[in-house]
């Protein structure tokens, strides 16, 4: 077998490693992708074959490991604002209602990557505000989370490549919220950094520490839970929601069988949910 094969114990063995520590459920059949998320791993860390990784990987001891690991197959390729819509809602719909808040308005983007969707939701805000001048006197406050530490620091830097600025965001956009940055590339400016604060978590802790929020971004997070935890997820969130609060999903997930303390608001396009008060 070759070194880069994993043999069928040692898959078995990952996958439920993986979903004890993340939450996060592989397929019977997704060897291919633990293959190409962890191979590049081997030489980091002088291992000579995948299924001597992933048995290194087992043990509590490898802390560091661990955590490459974790970081390899939870980072996830994302978009600037991704499938339109939501940040077209949040302006249209949601934004007007919370313009005159008498507190701080406070967003999460619970899976924040390499910080595009938080940024999106930053600059949407400011372009509300720009339309919309003196609207939310009292500040805005966006919390971006994510269970890698590697992407974190990767949001915090906010240093894009001319790639990742090509994937959905117009030009217009880049001349207003970005300027020159390191090697070529192009950096968030201050004004859309100051709203976005980031933090790492894990979605399967305690969210106690995390405050309470008026918008929730949840979006293509919840398809690689298992149902009982997708559940205890969503049950989280709806603790850290303020009354009348409103949760994104992607566009592919639903509610449906798994919580029924939300409102289910259709609009057009997409949908969204509401905190029942």
């Amino acid at each position: 077998m070759s070194p880069r094969q994993l043999d069928d114990k040692s898959y078995q063995d990952f996958r439920t490693f993986l979903e004890q520590q993340c939450g996060i459920v592989l397929g019977e059949n997704k060897q291919y992708l633990v293959k190409s998320r962890l191979a590049p791993l081997m030489a980091k860390f002088d291992v000579e074959s995948l299924a001597e990784l992933v048995k290194r990987t087992l043990s509590p001891v490898e802390r560091q490991l661990r955590a490459a690991v974790i970081d390899a197959m939870t980072t996830n390729e994302t978009l600037w604002f991704r499938d339109d819509y939501p940040f077209e809602l949040l302006k249209s719909k949601i934004l007007p209602e919370f313009a005159n808040h008498r507190m701080p308005l406070k967003i999460w983007s619970a899976a924040s990557s390499s910080g595009q969707e938080p940024y999106s939701i930053a600059m949407s805000v400011l372009e509300y505000i720009q339309s919309k001048p003196g609207s939310f006197s009292r500040g805005v406050q966006i919390t971006g989370t994510d269970i890698s530490n590697t992407m974190l620091e990767h949001c915090k830097y906010g240093h894009y490549d001319s790639l990742a600025l090509a994937r959905g965001l117009s030009t217009e956009r880049k001349r207003q919220f970005f300027e020159p940055g390191d090697n070529g590339m192009l950096k968030v400016k201050d004004n859309v950094k100051k709203l976005v604060n980031f933090r790492p978590l894990n979605l399967l802790n305690s969210y106690s520490l995390m405050g309470r929020f008026d918008i929730v971004f949840c979006r293509n997070v919840l398809i690689y839970f298992a149902p009982e935890v997708k559940a205890q997820i969503l049950s989280q969130i709806h603790g850290v929601l303020n009354p009348n609060g409103y949760l994104y999903l992607g566009a592919s997930e639903s509610l449906s069988g798994l919580n029924q303390n939300f409102d289910m608001v259709r609009c057009n396009p997409g949908i969204i949910y509401q905190k029942q008060s």
